[in-house]
């Protein structure tokens, strides 16, 4: 009887233990995060890259799955259908979102200027010396735009609008970003176009166009549109991140440590961890000239600027009220606190500091889960 008790109890064991292994690798399995980014070369998108090249997404326990897309708007159809979990874009597409009833949050601001331009081509450059002057061409202007309902299109009919150029002069034409903008201006398909770097020192160093409007970094932001344009962020659906808080916690910790690498090293420093193909058409000189005028662009703190949101809006309306997409009962009864939060940019400076401090942190399940 006693050997009979103690081959149970022997089997006993190794059947807790081997469903503690089972537990134990289960929980060890990283999650899987999809995010998708309207133009993963870009430099205003630069953390999506850059954190999976430095392993910071590995050190926070995440298993990223980067989607690159040729523009915002397609990569914010996908998240909404459920192809992705997150999307690296702009700021504006929340409130565009929400007053089309659709939820989603921003949970961490990335940068807090646009980095945009827009560039016109060099044979206008006796016709066209402001956007005015886009109501003065004939016919009216082609102007390149990343995808049509992208940020870019949002901020080129908001520049028009501020400057008093008719909707119908205003014709808008998808011309992408990298060779297919370049391609766009050299085959003068566009008169007009917006653009971020490294695109823009790509079509100044052939020649090809000039900047009308300056929108990358500093006070030219102001100056352009009149007020303060929060730009990239990681947002996603509002019932996806309220399901998944721990995991939005750590995906958003691995965006801080990226930011604090940007923050505390120089833009060659920089470019040394970014793909050989991001800087190809422009080389690397010229990236990372490029790349050191336009780090302030990014935004220290992970938060949403105070006088963010109105301010987004009031620029975009300009253009979208005009157009009839939006209504001023719209830009009245959104709510823009829900656009965003900032809580997990601020839980990301306790999960950081403790990291830096015990090296399993988030291994062993503490921290954010």
């Amino acid at each position: 009887m006693r050997k009979t008790n103690q081959r149970v109890a022997f089997a006993s064991v190794i059947a807790l233990c081997l469903t503690m292994l089972v537990g134990t690798t289960a929980q060890a399995a990283p999650p899987t995060v999809r995010i998708e980014v309207g133009g993963l070369s870009k430099q205003i998108y630069i953390h999506a890259m850059l954190a999976q090249q430095l392993g910071y997404y590995k050190k926070y326990g995440l298993n990223v799955v980067l989607t690159d897309e040729a523009a915002g708007a397609s990569a914010e159809d996908d998240m909404l259908a459920g192809s992705v979990d997150f999307v690296l874009g702009f700021y504006d597409h929340n409130i565009d979102l929400r007053i089309k009833g659709k939820n989603t949050v921003n949970v961490a601001t990335l940068l807090q200027s646009p980095g945009e331009a827009e560039l016109c081509r060099s044979d206008l450059k006796s016709t066209i010396t402001s956007v005015a002057d886009w109501a003065k061409v004939p016919g009216g202007v082609n102007l390149g735009v990343t995808g049509l309902g992208s940020s870019t299109n949002f901020l080129t009919l908001s520049l028009g609008a501020k400057a008093g150029v008719p909707q119908s002069a205003m014709h808008s034409y998808v011309a992408g970003a990298g060779t297919t903008f370049i391609a766009a201006m050299k085959n003068k398909a566009i008169d007009c176009g917006m653009t971020t770097e490294p695109t823009i020192s790509a079509v100044l160093g052939q020649g090809l166009g000039y900047i009308l409007t300056d929108m990358r970094y500093g006070a030219l932001t102001q100056t352009a549109l009149g007020g303060p344009y929060p730009a990239t962020c990681v947002y996603g659906r509002e019932d996806w991140i309220a399901a998944h808080p721990q995991v939005t916690q750590r995906l958003v910790d691995a965006m801080m440590d990226t930011t604090k690498f940007i923050e505390s090293h120089s833009a060659a420093e920089i470019a040394a961890k970014i793909p050989a193909d991001y800087y190809a058409g422009t080389g690397l000189d010229t990236y990372v000239n490029a790349l050191n005028n336009e780090l302030v662009m990014y935004n220290p703190s992970g938060k949403m600027l105070p006088t963010g949101p109105r301010s987004v809006m009031t620029i975009d309306g300009r253009g979208k009220l005009k157009s009839g997409a939006w209504t001023a009962s719209d830009m009245k009864n959104v709510n823009l606190y829900a656009t965003y939060t900032d809580k997990y940019v601020i839980a990301s400076q306790r999960d950081i500091a403790k990291a830096a401090r015990f090296p399993n942190y988030f291994s062993t399940g503490a921290g954010a889960l």
